[in-house]
């Protein structure tokens, strides 16, 4: 079978973007997540840490699925979402249009670039929900918001919300991110445990100045990413709780894949997150995919760059010498 592929990244979190709506692939999900495990490999393959699939809506312009590189189904993903409206959006000649997701139709714009020659596109972050039920958290009480986690860490404060996907999030010192802290409480909760049944996506905040924050991710079923929306976009409404940020403000959130801006509203008792940042589009390509084959035989026929990732360059090199600085 022949398949072709857009590789895309969103701060340098990458994805292979597939599109179902022009080829009937008749992918099942057993399919998608065979195509995800083997695709995204970095060491036999392309790599990347999922891939997007394109489908047809009935209530939106387009859907789309995200499948982690370890096969597991992620109900949605910032980074992705840009990268997904804008395909979108070029492929039906609008500046904005509305993605169907696992858990909500999000829309999705073109925005004015937040660093020179970059592809830009802000997407709706939301639901936002509290409630430990819906990450699930096992404690005998509704919301976590600022408190600790006695099983977890003596030393962290933790808050922990859904957007949708479920995240843990903690404000930490710059020794705290430097050492092994995050990654041992990473894997604690997304290894059989009694608190996160189903995992969960860990985050460590770093507050450098008013309006600009440092966050770095554990993500469930990938590990550390160079960057997660979602988690940005918590991290960022968990600081505007905190009264370290402003609600309604664009928040520069830094990551180690380079920058976004975030920005929450809140109308009567609900948030919505506005998540603003590029969609790099990489390179193109063919593939030709045996399903027939045990563990999935692929070969790449043709390649060809957007040569968008030499400008995303500029920002990363802006990023790092900004965060030199803390």
């Amino acid at each position: 079978m022949l398949i072709d592929l857009i590789k895309c990244h969103g701060s340098n979190n990458d994805f292979l973007l597939i599109d179902e709506t022009d080829r009937n692939y008749k992918f099942d999900d057993f399919k998608r997540r065979d195509l995800a495990l083997a695709l995204c490999d970095r060491e036999l393959s392309l790599g990347a840490d999922g891939i997007l699939f394109i489908r047809p809506s009935k209530v939106a312009d387009a859907q789309y699925r995200i499948f982690n590189s370890d096969g597991t189904e992620a109900s949605m993903c910032g980074n992705g979402l840009r990268c997904a409206g804008r395909y979108v959006c070029e492929k039906l000649g609008v500046d904005e249009a509305v993605i169907e997701t696992m858990k909500a139709n999000l829309k999705v714009k073109k925005h004015e670039e937040i660093f020179s020659d970059i592809p830009t596109y802000q997407v709706e972050i939301s639901p936002v929900t509290f409630e430990l039920n819906d990450l699930p958290l096992v404690l005998d009480q509704e919301k976590l918001i600022q408190e600790k986690i006695p099983q977890l860490s003596e030393e962290l404060t933790f808050t922990a919300l859904a957007v949708p996907n479920p995240h843990l999030t903690a404000v930490v010192s710059k020794e705290q991110l430097e050492s092994n802290l995050q990654t041992e409480l990473s894997e604690k909760v997304n290894n059989p445990n009694d608190l996160f049944p189903d995992g969960v996506n860990v985050s460590f905040i770093r507050l450098l100045e008013k309006g600009s924050i440092f966050v770095r991710t554990y993500e469930r079923g990938v590990g550390y990413t160079n960057a997660c929306g979602t988690a940005m976009s918590a991290s960022t409404l968990v600081t505007c709780l905190l009264g370290e940020n402003e609600l309604g403000q664009p928040i520069n959130v830094y990551n180690n894949g380079g920058m976004v801006q975030c920005a929450v509203h809140k109308e009567e008792d609900s948030y919505t997150i506005d998540l603003i940042g590029n969609a790099t589009f990489v390179y193109s390509a063919q593939i030709e995919v045996d399903f027939s084959k045990e563990g999935l035989l692929e070969e790449i026929l043709e390649q060809e760059d957007f040569n968008e990732d030499i400008l995303y360059g500029k920002l990363q090199e802006h990023a790092k010498n900004y965060l030199s600085q803390y």
